[in-house]
């Protein structure tokens, strides 16, 4: 792994995980489905036309609009939808301990459903997993959280290990920022019928608000994704998920900072523990290719 990579991975990192932060301010301004089709109407237009004035096509390969289709709907409109509907009830830094445990889920649907081979490393790591996030959920319980809340999040790591299982046909075939571009369209598609269904739109517009929604439009909706396709396709999915072992200790932090949400002792180490299972799984995964 060079150092471009290194320096993508983390920059992917820190963005995905300060999303969770910029998320919640969001939803506490606006309708959550109706904000997020918005977002992903907004970052679509701009990816089609960045694709376009790079010359990239319309045009893409059958597992490219398969696997965009897949990707617009489990992660935008799933896991994405899902998360900022859930936000309005528990913290960001929460949210973000249980999305982070995606890769544990994708290990573990590979080892039970797909019946990869899954070293002895890996099960530790996916026990470390289960322990840590059992940790931190026993804590949150007993402090009286959103338990429906909790559902929608790890409903939406659910999904979002659905996407990420089909990424490797995604950053396949060329025309990247053209994928990028039309996800989010799916997502818009989907939140904006769904929204114009259940919510009524009361927006309470301030600096705040207007910054949080640019920046997520912008860094995680359209740099972040393309910094994540990009380095898959530079150093391949399962060295490329390694990087998600950062995400619990930067989602918790930038909440913490921004927020001002508090952590007890309890969180800490069950984060702790499980970034280190996540990392135990990636190595795993890697020693086993």
């Amino acid at each position: 792994m060079d150092i471009r990579a290194i320096l993508m991975g983390l920059t992917f990192a820190l963005i995905w995980s300060s999303a969770f932060t910029s998320a919640r301010i969001i939803v506490t301004h606006a309708p959550p489905l109706a904000a997020s089709s918005l977002r992903f109407f907004i970052a679509g237009v701009i990816g089609v036309a960045v694709a376009r004035a790079l010359g990239q096509s319309w045009h893409l390969t059958r597992d490219q609009w398969r696997a965009t289709l897949v990707f617009g709907l489990c992660q935008n409109a799933i896991y994405l939808g899902l998360n900022f509907v859930a936000m309005q009830t528990i913290e960001a830094s929460l949210a973000s301990i249980i999305a982070s445990t995606m890769p544990l889920m994708v290990a573990f649907a590979g080892w039970v459903v797909f019946r990869d081979r899954l070293p002895a490393l890996g099960i530790v790591g996916l026990v470390l997993g289960i322990a840590g996030v059992f940790l931190i959920m026993s804590a949150r319980l007993e402090a009286g959280v959103d338990v429906y809340g909790i559902a929608l999040c790890v409903i939406a790591a659910i999904a979002l290990t659905i996407a990420t299982l089909s990424m490797r046909t995604m950053s396949s075939g060329g025309n990247l920022m053209m994928v990028v571009g039309l996800q989010m369209f799916v997502g818009a598609g989907v939140l904006g019928v769904i929204s114009a269904a259940t919510e009524t739109i009361v927006v309470t517009v301030t600096p705040v608000f207007l910054v949080a929604f640019a920046y997520t439009v912008l860094v995680p909706g359209l740099v972040a994704t393309w910094i994540w396709f990009s380095l898959v396709a530079r150093i391949g999915p399962t060295k490329a998920a390694t990087f998600h072992f950062l995400n619990p200790f930067f989602g918790v932090a930038i909440a913490a900072l921004l927020l001002g949400e508090r952590l007890g002792p309890l969180d800490v180490i069950g984060v702790v523990i499980i970034a280190a299972g996540i990392l135990a799984v990636q190595l795993s995964r890697q020693a086993k290719t």
